[in-house]
């Protein structure tokens, strides 16, 4: 368990902390932790986050259904789910309970809901604190990563009182910075094979979002973090984590970003098919000849198999849609 410690600099005024562009949201202090601890391992800092306009209760209604109204909104952009949650449940065994996103918002100390908006930066504001963020992040890091990022997100998450958020692991380097309420996280070594068996990261990679499998006889490898309000924690890529909120709502911003290079996932979805085929096929590193015949030969196999398999699928769909029928709704996937 790693303590964290109290940030009496969450306390100041927006107006203050934007008087010194060098740590508008992190502190200068805290860049061994960063270049030490980036993607490799979990690690508490301090943020300037807490009581910014932008993510008081009101306002963060009134994003979601901006985001809602953007022609180039996704259908699960915002998302929520309500209910008693258990921590090895899977996404798509919660509910919504018949609610509304703004019944839910509305409802958010007794609704027992789980909320994210995905993609915060389609609004303007909320894309110059992501840049911002990342900016200070790369420079604490001491690692250029614009040319390494993928895919950026700011996901707002908003969560009722004692809610808890599912074990689980992510395909983004994640920066999770606590604004109001308070959480505890428990983090797992992403590296422990104890803890995250190949074949579950092979899973991940390949088929299922919910691959990662909660063992409670592990917790106490888990590093666990108390955060409140200007607080946050790094979580590396395919780190396992759940979350269980504190008495009141809670309100968090997660500022992360998937990595450009795909080598590394390219073999764990093809390790997932040789291992279908009874193979027992070795870890991404283990080879580089191995890993570069399984994403020059392997993958290239097996999504032409796929598409095959996709085709005569429709085609029996067709014949007979009540018989052969395989679709079933998508569970929603934690950032």
């Amino acid at each position: 368990m790693q303590p964290m410690q109290t940030n009496n600099a969450a306390a100041s005024t927006h107006s203050a902390r934007a008087s010194d562009p060098r740590g508008k949201y992190f502190l200068a202090e805290e860049q061994a932790i960063f270049r030490d601890g980036f993607n490799r391992s979990s690690f508490s800092f301090s943020h300037r986050l807490a009581g910014h306009p932008l993510f008081e209760l009101p306002r963060l209604v009134e994003l979601a259904k901006r985001i809602e109204k953007l022609p180039s909104h996704r259908p699960d952009e915002v998302y929520f789910d309500a209910g008693d949650v258990a921590i090895n449940q899977r996404w798509s065994d919660t509910s919504r309970n018949g609610m509304s996103v703004s019944e839910a918002l509305e409802r958010i100390h007794t609704s027992g809901a789980w909320m994210l908006i995905r993609r915060a930066e389609l609004v303007e504001d909320y894309r110059i604190v992501l840049d911002e963020c990342l900016a200070e992040i790369q420079e604490l890091a001491g690692r250029s990563l614009d040319a390494e990022m993928e895919v950026r997100n700011a996901i707002v998450f908003i969560t009722s009182p004692r809610r808890i958020t599912s074990y689980h692991i992510d395909r983004e380097c994640n920066f999770l910075l606590q604004v109001s309420g308070d959480k505890s996280i428990s983090i797992f070594d992403q590296n422990d094979r104890t803890v995250l068996p190949e074949v579950e990261l092979e899973k991940f990679w390949a088929v299922d979002n919910n691959a990662a499998v909660h063992k409670p006889e592990y917790q106490e490898r888990a590093r666990v973090y108390q955060l409140g309000p200007g607080m946050g924690v790094h979580l590396p890529v395919n780190a396992p984590h759940w979350v269980q909120n504190g008495d009141l709502p809670s309100i968090s911003l997660s500022v992360n970003f998937q990595f450009r290079g795909r080598s590394r996932s390219d073999v764990y979805r093809a390790n997932y098919y040789l291992r279908r085929l009874g193979l027992e096929p070795n870890p991404p590193g283990s080879s580089d000849i191995k890993d570069r015949v399984k994403r020059t030969l392997v993958l290239p196999v097996i999504a032409k198999a796929n598409e095959l398999r996709g085709a005569l699928k429709q085609r029996l769909n067709k014949i007979a849609p009540d018989k052969f029928s395989t679709d079933k709704p998508k569970a929603a996937r934690q950032m």
